[in-house]
């Protein structure tokens, strides 16, 4: 199949597949004459599992590592565990740190009321406020 035909069928932009064959993610297709890529079952499989990855947040890198793994059954499955508890480890770091901005937006939208003008504006004001800044 064509690049076009694997974008249709996974969902994406043929420039997509184009990045993951660029990050290493997706073997290069073997090319016709006319030089357009062509693509194999295997593709299809490879980049469905690249894509549901993705969706799971994990980074490329992470992708790179679980490919490898894939690519070498006969091993036990330990270090994957590791990879996906460090994961979870990074998933709940972002909970918390979106938590605390959830706090932070609540506080500031608690602080003006509707009714007011621009200029009493509790919320600007908050966002200008010097322990608010982080800069």
């Amino acid at each position: 199949m064509r690049i076009g035909q694997l974008a249709r069928l996974a969902g994406v932009d043929t420039q997509t597949i184009r990045f993951y064959e660029q990050q290493g993610l997706l073997p290069p297709p073997d090319r016709q004459e006319n030089g357009y890529r062509i693509y194999t079952e295997k593709h299809r499989e490879r980049l469905a599992f690249v894509l549901r990855c993705r969706i799971l947040d994990l980074s490329l890198a992470e992708i790179h590592e679980l490919q490898r793994y894939q690519d070498d059954p006969d091993q036990p499955c330990t270090a994957v565990n590791v990879l996906l508890d460090d994961h979870i480890s990074h998933v709940r770091s972002q909970i918390t740190a979106l938590q605390a901005l959830e706090k932070q937006l609540v506080s500031l939208r608690s602080s003006c009321n509707d009714g007011r003008e621009i200029e009493a504006c509790g919320i600007l004001a908050g966002i200008s406020d010097a322990s608010m800044r982080q800069l």
